[in-house]
């Protein structure tokens, strides 16, 4: 009960946020992407304090002694993640975005990899490297050799960027012991926000970015509510409730959800893929089915920290 519970929370998030890519993408063309990240999460930072304080009362506030590791966590997931992959947003396609992190499965095999936790099956680094293939298909509009004459931009390299920092957020959830999984999002999200906001108050007072006018906030409200309350509220605490359920790994399998949810609104919206360009993205999608399947024999050493069990410091 409990691995399908977590299954289900990893699928919601897979879906949430592959409907997140279309949504943000939009919203871009009124508030730069530095700004939208600090409005998102002043909101979303807010309500998952306040769920934080119902559910477990005021001691849930307390850091524990744990104050600089969620600080760098919460930069690392939530700072880290949208800054660099909204920004990325802002020059690559909503396509190449949820399929660049729907790599996250096979990354994050190579991460536990590097942080000593058991060498990946050869099959999972052959899946990954056919995985990128497909990307690549995408990302080129069928042609992957167009890559080489620009088509692979900055922007996607900064939405990987963004990807491998949230991996690390996920992964470090572990080693935070004695926070539930809200306690533990709900915490690194209000760390992640002052880090984000401080970023955005440099950007703006040095010209690289602007503050929105009034009118241009209210023109993409729908849009910043979607990607908050259900992209960085709902969303995050299923992600880190699924990792808590069925670990990281399972729980990255789930970003597969996220092409098929964003080709499929960009489809519905009358986006015309060409063949090649859908065999890509089913290639990538097959590719990180069949990678995590095969790994599934690898044993991870992983440390797992008690994130399920909460608990305060006394009095």
């Amino acid at each position: 009960m409990g691995k399908a519970l977590g299954a289900g929370f990893a699928a919601a998030t897979g879906v949430i946020w592959g409907g997140q890519w279309v949504i943000g993408k939009s919203a871009l063309s009124r508030v730069d992407a530095l700004n939208l990240t600090t409005i998102r999460y002043a909101v979303a930072a807010g309500v998952l304090i306040a769920v934080l304080v119902a559910v477990e009362s005021r001691r849930a506030l307390r850091l524990d002694g744990q104050g600089l590791r969620l600080f760098a966590l919460g930069t690392l997931g939530f700072a880290g993640f949208n800054l660099l992959a909204y920004k990325g947003l802002d020059h690559a396609r909503p396509e190449s975005a949820s399929l660049i992190t729907a790599l996250a499965p096979l990354l994050m095999a190579l991460l536990l990899w590097r942080l000593g936790q058991g060498r990946p099956a050869g099959s999972t680094l052959v899946a990954l490297s056919v995985a990128i293939v497909g990307v690549l298909f995408v990302i080129g509009r069928g042609d992957p050799l167009s890559i080489f004459s620009g088509a692979l931009g900055w922007g996607d390299l900064l939405v990987l960027a963004g990807v491998t920092s949230f991996l690390l957020y996920t992964v470090g959830s572990r080693t935070v012991t004695g926070f539930s999984p809200l306690r533990y999002t709900a915490l690194t999200a209000l760390f992640g926000w002052l880090s984000i906001a401080a970023v955005t108050v440099v950007s703006d007072a040095i010209g690289t970015s602007s503050v929105p006018a009034a009118g241009d906030v209210r023109a993409v409200w729908p849009q910043i509510a979607y990607i908050t309350l259900l992209g960085a509220v709902v969303a995050v605490t299923t992600w880190n409730l699924a990792a808590e359920k069925i670990g990281p790994q399972n729980t990255a399998l789930f970003t597969n959800v996220m092409p098929v949810t964003t080709f499929a609104i960009e489809i519905a919206r009358g986006y015309h893929a060409s063949f090649l360009e859908l065999g890509g993205a089913g290639l990538t999608i097959t590719a990180l089915v069949a990678g995590n399947v095969a790994s599934r024999g690898v044993r991870y050493r992983f440390a797992r920290g008690k994130a399920s069990q909460p608990g305060y410091a006394a009095s």
